[in-house]
């Protein structure tokens, strides 16, 4: 999961400063605030991950990829390529790691990760690495930190880069002096390491590690695919919904026997009914199902009752919502464990009582179990429903959500800097620092409304 991050001259944000990552987190704020441009940074990292390049520092996009955000010109703070992009990411591990000392016969463990790299123009405007450092941390600190940067004053035409280390000692091997070259993507180190250190092997889990953070990291935009009449499914085990919420019948059909809940001791179970009871429970409908349209046949289709005394009918021939929110209630368990899932607007084309009602989806996907075990999911939000924000409040005064579960933010500008701050909710839900016109200045409006009333009184309009 992760617990931390901070970016520096990437888009709007000059620095971002620490930001906390809660099992819940959302981001509120106004238009071309650069809250979105947030949670782009993750996707940024991981489509770079995934890349077949492995040469290229940053894989900023192309028609091909989640994100095309341009050049590197295009998301350098203020567009100056004097800036240094630069970002910290932290997050706990899933089972722990070890590092041991072949020379020393030292084991270090640690629980967490904290990963921070720079970025930098070259001469043909295109981003390359200058350096990354890894840490491995427990609860008394840093037990292992490994790292390379771009030595300043080499004598070669090609940058060199130098390993180095504050709390591990690294052990060259005889005769090897010469620098390494540059690094693989913005994280990993190259080849050489392995062969110049004679204690540096355990480098490669490191990345590994950092690779299946990134791989976990899954996007559901605001903008959902329309329903269909028919689906088509071979077997195919999508790894989530798809951006736009295109394969969640593909999720539903792929999860098979995998059995759920929502709180430790409820009764487990399947996917398709565990969708159907939270979209009844929402007030969408009565009753949701899948079915082949034969035996052995690849064509599904998806019928709905919108309440018990009507027919079932086709997902196509009922309201947009129901289509528009069954990817979110999907991806909320159909990911693996331990993955943070990025929703944008997921509130769109809802009315505000399930507005509110997807704020409680939220708060039990964080808890939710499969098969018996927590599932240990995170989810990041962008949203700009004050009644997703009041039912967290409310949420937060019953305790049913605690604050160190969720990180509320609301994201501004001034000039051409983008701000954050956390919200200081209380242990009754009050919101201490309630940002100016956060949802527009509601009283402004009632008094203007009376004024005018009172204006038409006086002028003998209304009788």
């Amino acid at each position: 999961m992760l617990t931390k991050l901070r970016i520096k001259n990437f888009k709007a944000w000059k620095d971002t400063g620490d930001i906390r990552l809660a099992p819940l987190t959302v981001f509120f704020g106004t238009n071309s605030a650069g809250k979105t441009s947030i949670p782009q940074l993750l996707l940024l990292l991981k489509q770079t991950a995934e890349s077949s390049d492995r040469q290229r520092p940053l894989h900023l996009g192309d028609s091909r990829s989640l994100l095309d955000l341009g050049t590197f010109d295009d998301v350098v703070h203020g567009h100056d390529l004097s800036r240094e992009l630069a970002f910290t990411l932290g997050w706990q591990t899933k089972d722990g790691l070890d590092v041991n000392d072949p020379l020393q016969g030292k084991r270090y463990r640690g629980d967490r990760f904290e990963f921070s790299a720079t970025l930098a123009a070259d001469d043909k405007h295109q981003p390359r690495t200058k350096s990354f450092r890894y840490e491995l941390k427990n609860d008394v600190g840093t037990v292992v930190d490994i790292g390379i940067t771009e030595k300043l004053n080499s004598t070669r035409k090609a940058p060199e880069f130098e390993l180095s280390s504050n709390q591990y000692p690294l052990v060259r091997q005889t005769g090897r002096a010469w620098g390494l070259p540059e690094p693989v993507r913005f994280y990993g180190f190259p080849e050489e390491v392995a062969a110049y250190y004679q204690n540096a092997a355990f480098s490669s889990d490191f990345v590994l590690e950092l690779e299946r953070v990134l791989k976990n990291v899954f996007y559901v935009g605001p903008l959902r695919e329309y329903p269909k009449r028919l689906y088509l499914w071979s077997g195919e085990v999508p790894d989530h919904v798809g951006a736009k919420g295109e394969r969640a019948v593909e999720a539903i059909l792929a999860a098979g026997s995998r059995h759920y809940n929502w709180k430790a001791k409820q009764k487990t179970k399947t996917l398709p009914v565990v969708v159907a009871e939270r979209l009844k429970q929402m007030g969408l409908i009565d009753s949701f199902a899948v079915k082949a349209l034969g035996p052995h046949r690849k064509e599904y289709e998806v019928l709905v009752r919108t309440n018990a005394a009507m027919p079932e009918v086709k997902l196509t021939d009922v309201g947009f919502g129901v289509s528009q929110i069954l990817p979110v209630i999907v991806e909320c368990l159909y990911v693996p464990p331990y993955s943070t899932v990025i929703f944008e607007q997921p509130e769109i084309h809802l009315h505000p009582r399930v507005q509110a009602d997807l704020a409680d989806l939220f708060v039990d996907a964080i808890r939710a179990r499969e098969d018996s075990s927590p599932r240990n999911c995170q989810f990041i939000i962008e949203s700009h429903s004050e009644h997703f924000l009041r039912r967290l409040q409310r949420r937060i005064a019953e305790e049913e959500l605690s604050k160190e579960d969720a990180a509320l933010y609301f994201v501004s500008t001034t000039g051409d800097e983008a701000h954050i701050e956390e919200l200081d909710v209380d242990l009754f839900g009050y919101i201490k620092n309630w940002p100016r016109d956060f949802f527009g200045d509601e009283m402004a409006d009632l008094v203007a409304r009376t004024e005018a009333q009172a204006k038409r009184m006086r002028a003998g309009k209304v009788r």
